[in-house]
């Protein structure tokens, strides 16, 4: 039901945009017997975890996140906010929380001409924020592959996708953001903050470029423009979209590849992405990701893109070639060319898939400054190959990194890998409950045997540099998984934790925005 306020309208508060007869500062306020209850409750795309919430907080506008935020406080009710549904972990969907606030109505995309930057609201999901950019102005962001992904979490996180070697990462463009927070008093407020030098809100600005959702507060809203952009002409504030896309395709049949044939894939692929690392590479017009699912599965496969115009079969075909150098067995092969925009909302077929009730499954990465070594590539193949597994729909996959992104320094943004060449995952999915057990048992097992020099996790070092916040894996703070001594929030921040966590202080105080992860007090 509708929240009742009546005290003074709250600066900055606008009719909802799209919805006529919305109430001005009013969210709805659903609980478990209103009829929307389970579709909200149960929106997430992966179905793992399950919460039950007192209440979900529809909004629509930021004053209404403010009321909600105010009005779960007054309940003294846990809360968390929900833009897409796509957390990897059970940070929303947890039975501590207890009001969540859903901001998937806040789904606006529009140019902000005070700003001289587009304004997103997060419950924008990043096929229509391509759609709107590219048809409204021909420009993108360097944001995932999935088209589904809700802006929300994704660029507080970071934001990697197929076109950040070319562009870097989708928070390296951000320009501001509107925040609810809540200071020392539990009183709930709108602050914008931006990346002026001049700013005095600067530090919330930088938190939200790297330093993961549910910490400081709720982005309302996101202002996305390039750095060094002097001009007032929208089509120039971002990246231009691609002219074309190059899809590509390549399979190997796992009953051809054998330990020997496999290594050398293995070792092809660090070559490749250690040889086209830096922003100026050729191979930086070219992104792929190579799976390497269970054996019983059948197939190697490789997908990627290439925006090199005229030269991007050539490119592709560059790129394959160097992966099966010395491999003897024979991939096959399929391309085509395609619009940029086609691309952005139909990627790969096998992107857009989910089970009725959510994906069942775990996902754990890190980030590879070197190729995998011969003994972390035996680990891979024992894995991926031993009878003793089978049944296990478990995979481990590997993307391109690099390039632009790494041109960034690790302090000027809250993102601090920056010298990366790879981003690995180990990942496994499972149809029938009675199977987590043992499929969860696999991948972690598999994972601290990649990284069992190092104490089962991707410490930063000479090998390895961590892992990425936008895939939270609280298997990091358990000591029976992360034997290091590394704590979990140097893997994902390294030495910006501590500027974090002042953030932190600063901007929420009381704690109220927190979770298995979260930024912790100073």
């Amino acid at each position: 039901m509708p929240l009742k306020n009546d005290d003074a309208v709250i600066q900055g508060t606008g009719a909802p945009s799209g919805y006529p007869g919305r109430s001005v500062v009013s969210p709805d306020r659903i609980g478990p017997d209103d009829p929307r209850y389970l579709d909200l409750v149960n929106r997430g795309f992966y179905g793992r975890f399950r919460g039950n919430p007192d209440y979900v907080y529809l909004v629509w506008t930021a004053a209404q996140v403010v009321e909600a935020v105010q009005d779960a406080l007054g309940k003294g009710l846990h809360l968390a906010v929900r833009s897409g549904g796509h957390c990897l972990e059970g940070f929303v969907a947890d039975q501590a929380v207890r009001a969540v606030i859903d901001t998937s109505m806040m789904d606006g995309i529009s140019y902000d001409p005070n700003m001289r930057a587009f304004a997103v609201e997060p419950g924008a999901r990043l096929g229509e924020v391509y759609r709107t950019l590219f048809l409204g102005w021909g420009v993108t962001i360097p944001g995932a592959v999935s088209p589904d992904v809700g802006v929300g979490g994704h660029i507080l996180g970071g934001g990697f996708g197929s076109l950040s070697r070319q562009h870097g990462l989708a928070a390296d463009h951000l320009y501001g953001v509107e925040v609810v927070v809540v200071d020392q008093t539990g009183t709930a407020r709108i602050v914008v903050a931006t990346r002026e030098d001049s700013d005095p809100n600067r530090d919330l600005w930088w938190a939200h470029t790297g330093g993961g959702g549910g910490n400081f507060g709720i982005v309302t809203r996101y202002w996305m423009r390039s750095g060094g952009v002097g001009e007032d002409d929208p089509s120039r504030m971002l990246p231009k979209a691609p002219a074309s896309v190059l899809r590509f395709r390549a399979t190997w049949n796992w009953a051809d590849v054998d330990a020997r044939a496999f290594g050398r894939l293995m070792q092809n692929y660090g070559a490749w992405c250690e040889r086209n690392g830096e922003a100026g590479s050729p191979g930086a017009q070219l992104y792929s990701t190579i799976v390497l699912p269970r054996r019983e599965s059948g197939k190697i496969e490789l997908t990627g893109i290439s925006t090199a115009g005229n030269g991007a079969e050539r490119l592709f075909d560059e790129h394959l070639a160097a992966l099966n150098e010395g491999t003897g067995i024979g991939p096959t092969r399929e391309s085509e060319v395609v619009s940029w925009l086609a691309f952005a909302l139909y990627p790969f077929p096998e992107v857009l898939k989910r089970g009725p009730g959510g994906n069942l499954s775990k996902m754990k990465d890190a980030f590879l400054r070197k190729p995998l070594t011969d003994r972390q590539i035996g680990v891979a193949y024992d894995y991926l190959t031993s009878p003793r597994h089978t049944g296990i729909g478990g995979n481990m996959g590997m993307s391109t990194h690099g390039g632009r992104i790494n041109a960034v320094s690790p302090e000027a943004t809250a993102s601090a890998q920056r010298e990366s060449i790879i981003s690995m995952s180990c990942s496994v999915g499972w149809a029938d409950p009675q199977s987590e057990s043992r499929s969860l048992t696999w991948v972690r097992e598999l994972y601290r045997g990649l990284f069992a020099e190092t104490g089962g996790v991707p410490t930063p070092g000479e090998m390895s540099d961590g892992a990425f916040i936008n895939h939270p894996d609280v298997d990091m703070a358990d000591p029976a998984w992360n034997t290091s001594l590394v704590p979990w929030y140097f893997l994902y921040y390294k030495d910006n934790y501590p500027r974090l966590q002042r953030v932190k202080a600063r901007w929420d105080p009381l704690d109220v925005f927190h979770h298995a992860l979260s930024i912790r007090p100073a």
